[in-house]
């Protein structure tokens, strides 16, 4: 017989989410406690704003919670170093195949290539 644990997240008495380790259920948790927070923010805003619309952006806000920060200046974007030196780092991290780096440097012209090329005209 097999015994598994389970971690359930409870929110005013509703299981909301049900995870196989404590970790993900902590992080999931504490994003909903920053969306409550958010969400009361948002109640006190000079904006109008339906009970969906803010519960639907608090919660926006709460999962990209370090792009939030990264907006309001709060925290350094995040640098990720590529292996490959012919990938952007910046592209790579928001696009899942990889993307070239254009290159920004003038190319050398050659007496010769310069004679292929009056020959082409």
């Amino acid at each position: 017989m097999a015994v598994e644990s389970r971690f359930v997240v409870i929110r005013q008495g509703v299981e909301v989410e049900t995870f196989m380790d404590k970790k993900a259920a902590d992080e999931y948790d504490k994003m909903l406690d920053m969306a409550d927070n958010l969400a009361e923010m948002f109640e006190q805003a000079p904006v109008e704003l339906t009970e969906p619309m803010r519960e639907e952006l608090s919660i926006y806000f709460a999962q990209r919670r370090e792009d939030v920060l990264v907006a309001l200046q709060a925290k350094k974007p995040k640098i990720i170093k590529a292996k490959n030196p012919d990938v952007d780092p910046i592209a790579a991290e928001k696009s899942e195949a990889p993307v070239k780096k254009v290159s920004t440097k003038k190319a050398k012209v050659t007496p010769e290539a310069k004679i292929d090329a009056s020959d082409a005209a």
